[in-house]
């Protein structure tokens, strides 16, 4: 599987863009983009990303996701702030769009899917998507720091009626 540099991109810019212009907190970001290639995954037997997921102590982790914000940055197409919001807490990265998402790059299929994504679990916090990413079989499968096998998202039991 190989890294699908522009659509990782603009699904970034997409996820900033649709929930108010930011994405609150890198594992936020992760976690949306484990949902987006983990579903599209199960439905159709591919990822959208080309990413790699790690399951790391708070849950499944793209591994490129760093080198693809950090290059984002690079380009001015994202801001990616550090907010300390509360002592003694970790500081949250907001991610902030700066360019217009280019749509021609997703199929009908993986626009319906991203949109999906967005409708299930936008509204929810990093803790939240960790808890619920904590729960599903392909990071129940997989031992801590390895990668996760797409397959395993076979185990998981999606409903997709809604799509």
């Amino acid at each position: 599987m190989s890294l699908q540099k522009n659509k990782y991109q603009q699904i970034i810019l997409y996820l900033c863009q649709k929930l108010g212009g930011e994405v609150r907190g890198k594992k936020k970001l992760a976690k949306l983009l484990y949902f987006v290639d983990f579903d599209f995954y199960e439905k159709y037997q591919k990822s959208i990303t080309g990413d790699t997921y790690k399951a790391l102590p708070m849950g499944p982790v793209p591994v490129s996701l760093e080198n693809m914000t950090a290059e984002m940055v690079k380009k001015k197409m994202l801001n990616v702030e550090t907010l300390e919001e509360r002592e003694g807490y970790i500081p949250t990265e907001v991610y902030r769009s700066k360019d217009e998402v280019d749509l021609s790059v997703f199929s009908l299929e993986e626009k319906k899917m991203l949109d999906r994504v967005l409708v299930k679990y936008g509204h929810l916090n990093g803790k939240q998507l960790e808890e619920l990413s904590h729960a599903e079989a392909p990071y129940i499968g997989t031992e801590l720091k390895k990668e996760i096998p797409y397959e395993l998202s076979f185990y998981r039991g999606t409903d997709f009626s809604d799509l």
